[in-house]
């Protein structure tokens, strides 16, 4: 596969998903028509870069479709300078993205996920429902994939008035969801069904059963 290939597999991609799914916002589409995105996939599955399904990782973990990450990006009105807590960094793409965009990135990834060297972003090692509380406060919570619910260690470590994107998983079904934090309670409302990957460590408690 030659780099000519993989630019018009991109260009089809803004084009056939994006453009055609709710992503309006002209920035976003410029930084995912420049991102080179098969950097971010294994060797092995180069060639899947652009199709909008998972890709598999290793650990049992999986690489959001492009147009989720898309979807992501357009809700969270990124603005340069914006200090970014990235939840669920995988192989680095939507750090990519976002830093593309302008803005200050914390990644979180868990201990022996994929290098990450990122211009512009900062990787932390741990469990995604941590955060990264050293780097507090930030401006946008960037969840990329779903979670049964968003730990208050997460909410905690925002700003007021700071931008939360998501994925929730209701009885099943990811639903993308937004909102913001307002008197430190994050108000979230669900924007769209659509398939995302789930993320591990984010199980809701379970209620008292007698």
């Amino acid at each position: 596969m030659t780099e000519q290939n993989y630019s018009s597999m991109r260009a089809a991609m803004v084009e056939s998903q994006l453009r055609t799914s709710d992503v309006g916002d002209q920035r976003v589409i410029a930084a995912m028509a420049k991102v080179p995105r098969e950097d971010f996939v294994p060797a092995q599955r180069r060639a899947m870069a652009y199709i909008d399904r998972p890709i598999p990782l290793a650990g049992g973990r999986s690489l959001n479709p492009p147009l989720v990450t898309g979807r992501l990006l357009n809700e969270a009105q990124v603005a340069p300078g914006d200090k970014v807590l990235l939840i669920g960094a995988a192989t680095g793409y939507a750090a990519a993205l976002l830093s593309e965009l302008g803005a200050q990135v914390t990644a979180v990834e868990e201990e022996g996920g994929p290098a990450i060297t990122l211009p512009g972003v900062t990787v932390e090692r741990g469990a995604l429902n941590a955060g990264a509380a050293d780097g507090a406060p930030y401006d946008l919570l960037f969840i990329d994939g779903a979670v049964e619910e968003v730990p208050a260690a997460l909410v905690q470590q925002l700003a007021e008035d700071a931008r939360v994107v998501t994925g929730i998983v209701d009885r099943g079904v990811t639903r993308l969801c937004g909102g913001r934090v307002v008197a430190g309670v994050l108000g979230l409302s669900s924007l769209a069904d659509i398939e995302m990957v789930v993320l591990p460590g984010f199980g809701a408690p379970k209620g008292f059963v007698f």
